[in-house]
């Protein structure tokens, strides 16, 4: 039997007013696994209403308050760590090895991390700045924040963004993506015994749901990872009500190597980044800049090495990375594939793997020009391209010529070049000699079209506080 599933709304499953629902698909094969409803403007009301309810009194919960009830929810999810991975892997095939680590574990990580964050907001002291005046400031939650996460990392990237948004003692509505919702809904059960009743809410619905998320009048802060064009909509949403945006979109990481990197082993880190979830994050390494003297040596090692991530298998544990999230998207990577010019050559990949579901190949392209649209427009599949340069200089302008700003990564042996590089690579990450490497103490988040605001780190928190001077008269 196909489950209905619910919203979960002031610490209650409750099922949507709404009559029209989605069909949450298996991308392993393309079976119907769930029912979701397309919640209404009431249930959103609903939502709505609950959160700011629960504001009243969470904002005046003290900071070790909130640090328990985080605790308490990162052990809760790891003691449950098998129900996540199941419900979640439903929803997007992922590994669920890869699942269990790289969501579930680390998700509870974070949190841990957040719980101490709480304990640490601070503003400038208190002094005299205008004679027999005291003055402080206060950092304060936002209020009701109204959140959006995508499908690629359900279950983290909820955990990035309730997270510090608890911690700084916000109350939340949040929708999951329409395609991967079930991780989410596993996360409510676990929440409903530790969180008080309308601090988190969960409706589930379509962008129209979302939309009518941004634009009600109760949240005072909108919070989207997702697409470009999903982004934009929600930042003019939000601009129609003066709300606050926090905005993490698309990427076109370059991986910039010169010469003198080890090569071989340069060419196996790059391909396990780039492929890593089906290229489906907006970190993966896209692009690949090699110097012109190393550029055959070292799209040899990258085929070689691409070759052997496999995916496509029925057995779950032979897979290095699951399929693409749904139809719709599988038929766009495809197309991308299919229109690159004449001029480029397919490396290695380039089709579907396996008789079933929406798995692609790891594909490699080779001798593609920086204006082509496979170099500028963001894929999000397993799709890398290679490009050459000469010099320092032009592999960062070409680097830089896109209108992503998220990630990027250097590859050399020689100090000098690497720290030149990353002052001059214009994004909000740059690693050296590795990519993609994430912790909860440094911030997360990109420049131009790939958004702003940060997750992760105490920089994540603070995004979701707003500053109050307070004047004291000392001879009042």
């Amino acid at each position: 039997m196909v489950q209905t599933l619910q919203n979960f709304i002031n610490g209650e499953f409750v099922p949507a007013t709404g009559t029209d629902s989605l069909d949450i698909v298996n991308p392993t094969n393309g079976d119907v696994v769930a029912k979701a409803p397309i919640s209404s403007q009431a249930d959103v009301d609903a939502a709505m209403s609950a959160a700011a309810t629960a504001f009243k009194t969470w904002k005046h919960a003290t900071p070790g308050q909130r640090q328990s009830v985080l605790l308490k929810l990162a052990d809760a999810i790891e003691a449950r760590s098998d129900e996540i991975v199941q419900a979640q892997h439903r929803n997007t095939g992922q590994v669920k090895a890869m699942i269990a680590s790289e969501e579930v574990a680390a998700g509870a990580d974070q949190l841990r991390f957040f719980a101490g964050a709480a304990r640490l907001l601070e503003g400038r002291s208190a002094g005299e700045y205008m004679e027999n005046f005291t003055s402080y400031v206060r950092r304060e939650p936002v209020g009701v924040i109204a959140q959006v996460t995508p499908w690629n990392y359900p279950f983290l990237m909820m955990i990035w963004k309730i997270g510090p948004a608890l911690a700084a003692g916000n109350t939340v509505v949040l929708k999951p993506s329409d395609t991967t919702p079930e991780s989410t809904l596993v996360f409510a059960d676990i929440a409903k015994d530790i969180v008080p009743a309308g601090v988190l809410n969960f409706v589930l619905g379509n962008g129209g749901t979302g939309a009518a998320m941004v634009d009600h009048k109760t949240p005072a802060m909108v919070s989207i990872t997702g697409s470009v064009r999903a982004g934009i909509a929600v930042a003019t949403g939000a601009a129609k009500g003066l709300k606050r945006a926090h905005l993490e979109l698309g990427g076109k990481a370059p991986a910039v190597v010169f010469a003198d990197a080890d090569l071989g082993k340069t060419a196996q880190s790059i391909a396990e980044f780039s492929f890593f979830n089906a290229g489906q994050d907006c970190t993966a390494i896209t692009r690949v800049l090699v110097e012109e003297s190393a550029h055959e040596e070292f799209v040899a090692a990258l085929s070689t090495a691409t070759k052997g991530l496999e995916t496509g298998h029925d057995d779950d544990s032979l897979n290095y990375f699951g399929p693409l999230n749904n139809i719709n998207h599988f038929n766009a990577v495809s197309e991308v594939v299919a229109n690159i010019p004449d001029y480029a050559t397919v490396v290695t990949g380039g089709k579907r793997a396996g008789e079933k579901g929406f798995f692609f190949e790891a594909t490699v392209v080779d001798g593609v020009k920086q204006s082509d649209d496979i170099v500028q427009q963001e894929t999000f599949g397993p799709v890398i391209t290679v490009q050459t340069f000469k010099t320092e200089e032009e592999a960062v302008e070409m680097a830089n010529d896109v209108d992503f700003a998220l990630a990027s990564s250097v590859w050399t042996s020689n100090h000098g070049v690497a720290m030149r590089v990353s002052r001059d690579l214009d994004f909000g990450a740059v690693w050296i000699n590795t990519h993609i490497m994430l912790t909860a103490e440094m911030p997360h988040g990109g420049f131009k079209q790939s958004g702003y605001g940060k997750d992760l780190s105490m920089y994540g928190v603070e995004d979701y506080t707003r500053i109050k001077h307070v004047m004291s008269n000392l001879d009042a």
